[in-house]
């Protein structure tokens, strides 16, 4: 028998699905990554296909074993970490979709949210509370999982009665993939853990339970839900004829954002860190019990290291950021690639007065408003596609203000620092700026592709790859730490526009 030496993890994302493999120093070894089609069938509508996930998946599993040179024998376990919320429902019989997966970003149940909110104890009061807050710590928003089902089972005919049988599967990607790699039809595993299963609007916050109300307010059957698991616990074995050429267990599950969270190893009540991918999230760990955002955040499952415990987290949810980079890209065509953004932004000393709001899929935290459309203001004859490249970088730290100013007045506690993570985090100039903008210390580790590594880390300490937290906070590194540069005076004044540009984005769809 091979010495067990890695972990590998499976990064599913909204644009590319990922394999990295990891050391016992948590270090990254060798990785694979293919990016998957993005449909867009009417404005507002974002899908995947989910089969094409899965091959993309499993290319990048032999990818990444290959260029390792790595057995299966060699594996201690293997994690997986998802865009959370995107909905997938197919047959158990076949591995079938019935419909294409509806993404997390999607708009399409904007119309059933809206009536929805206006039903009675319903949505949040002028308290912050309502049913749906309580009962599941999140909003009424087209953003979660639980009204994508509920719109599949609508418009797929005869799928709500099929369901009701046994006879289709609802899983978010980690479900999705979980159960094919442990044998699909054949006996895969329908499982989920607690950081997904708390973004479906359809899990009870405070038992970690499916909730029975939820679901039948919006007509899910729990027959096709999956089980609820904690993040770190042995689920099964990847199949001896699957992409991994051998079986391995599979032990580790969490979200992306919450995988981000567990990388950063932020276990302090208190701890913070802020992912910079297609979108923007911020969690902070607020310990093992839920607290009740005031502020237009969300409570949601950090992560959960035993079947019945969780610790909880604090969330700020922005949609567009990154994704705001690639439409200047793929819309607008004045980017080659993404990177380039910082050369060119560098360019110019400011954005000469020119705020982006991307709301292209409405305004998530803190302000909640699906009716918000992107818009660019402040123009000039003066603007050059620099000042508005340098404009979309500034959104992303304006939007991440935005949920910084909700948390201290949530937790009470200005932030001092934050840990950030994720792909745009090696632009230096926009991290700069976030520091500027923020007022606060930035600061980067050395591995900064923290989601696939806290998939790896929750996957490695169910086998007793790793022993411990302890053990996993010895591997953290910083990199490179980031201070304001500017004023105090500066930074209110510019993000006092930042606030009236918002303003002019709101209510768009009215």
């Amino acid at each position: 028998m091979a010495e067990k030496k890695y972990v590998v993890a499976i990064d599913q994302g909204t644009t590319s699905s990922r394999c990295m493999v990891f050391d016992k120093k948590g270090l990254p070894v060798c990785s694979d990554q293919m990016e998957h089609a993005q449909i867009f069938p009417k404005p507002g509508w974002v899908e995947h296909d989910a089969m094409e996930i899965w091959s993309r998946t499993k290319d990048v599993i032999r990818g990444a074993m290959e260029k390792g040179r790595i057995s299966p024998d060699e594996v201690a376990a293997v994690g997986i970490t998802n865009q959370r919320e995107t909905t997938v429902v197919w047959e158990k019989a076949t591995g079938k979709p019935i419909y294409n997966a509806i993404v997390w970003q999607c708009m399409r149940t904007q119309d059933f949210c809206a009536e929805w909110q206006k039903s009675p104890g319903w949505e949040q009061d002028e308290t912050g509370q309502g049913k749906v807050k309580d009962h599941t710590g999140l909003l009424i928003s087209p953003y979660f999982s639980g009204t994508k089902i509920k719109w599949i089972l609508d418009n797929v005919p005869g799928s709500r009665e099929r369901a009701a049988r046994g006879e289709l599967l609802f899983g978010n990607i980690d479900t999705w993939l979980i159960w094919q790699l442990t044998g699909g039809p054949e006996g895969g595993v329908h499982v989920t853990d607690v950081s997904n299963a708390s973004r479906t609007l359809l899990m009870n916050i405070k038992t970690l339970k499916w909730d029975e109300e939820m679901a039948k307010f919006l007509d899910v059957p729990l027959a096709m839900l999956p089980q609820i698991k904690p993040s770190s616990h042995v689920y099964g074995k990847t199949v001896a004829n699957g992409p991994f050429r051998g079986e391995i267990t599979v032990s580790g599950d969490l979200g992306d954002q919450q995988a981000a969270l567990f990388g950063q190893v932020c276990f302090n009540k208190g701890d913070t860190k802020n992912t910079y991918g297609t979108g923007c999230f911020m969690l902070m760990n607020i310990g093992e019990t839920p607290v009740s955002s005031k502020n237009g955040l969300l409570t949601t499952a950090g992560y959960s290291l035993q079947e019945g415990k969780c610790v909880y987290a604090l969330e700020g949810s922005i949609a567009n950021t990154g994704a705001a980079v690639q439409w200047l890209r793929d819309n607008l065509k004045i980017l080659d690639e993404s990177p380039d953004s910082e050369y060119l932004a560098k360019k110019v000393d400011d954005s000469g007065g020119v705020y982006f709001v991307p709301a292209f899929s409405g305004l998530y935290a803190p302000y909640w408003d699906m009716s918000a459309r992107g818009s660019i203001v402040g123009l000039t004859r003066f603007v050059r596609k620099e000042h508005l490249i340098r404009a979309t970088l500034e959104s992303i730290c304006y939007q991440t203000r935005d949920v910084v100013d909700a948390m201290n007045k949530d937790s009470g506690v200005p932030l001092a620092e934050l840990k950030v993570d994720g792909g745009a985090v090696r632009n230096n100039l926009l991290m700069q700026m976030q520091s500027d903008i923020l007022g606060a210390k930035v600061v980067r580790p050395v591995v900064n592709e923290t989601t696939a590594l806290g998939a790896a880390y929750a996957a490695g300490l169910a086998v007793g790859f790793w022993k411990d937290t302890n053990e996993l906070r010895s591997n953290w590194a910083e990199d490179r730490r980031f201070d304001s540069l500017v004023s105090e005076e500066k930074r209110e004044t510019a993000y006092k526009g930042w606030k009236k540009a918002i303003e002019k984005s709101k209510g768009w769809l009215d």
